[in-house]
């Protein structure tokens, strides 16, 4: 998870990310899209590759990356847990906070 977060903290690499979802790309015609230098733009998606976020694999000459949804469906699982927890959290807070009011208006 940690080099999955890594990966998604970068605009360039988001935005690297959705691309690829969308369709298939060869780091070149990655390259094209930013103002940077390809060699910039391979670091980007080796970063991705670690994290999983992205698969390469060779077509003649061409890297092409494709995005892998499946590791996004497990952050997005993990965010769901903790969204959950802090759900709990906070009805907990409300509840005490309400409590704390009836016994002020007892009084």
């Amino acid at each position: 998870m940690d080099r999955l977060f890594h990966g998604l903290a970068d605009a360039t690499r988001r935005d690297i990310v959705v691309q690829v979802l969308r369709q298939e790309q060869s780091i070149s015609s990655l390259a094209r899209r930013y103002d940077m230098s390809f060699a910039a733009v391979q670091k980007h998606v080796a970063v991705l590759e670690r994290a999983l976020l992205v698969t390469k694999h060779r077509r003649g000459r061409e890297q092409l990356v494709r995005g892998n949804p499946d590791i996004l469906h497990k952050a997005a699982r993990l965010l769901d847990e903790y969204e959950q927890i802090w759900r709990h959290r906070a009805r907990s807070i409300e509840e005490i906070l309400s409590e704390d009011r009836e016994t002020r208006t007892e009084r």
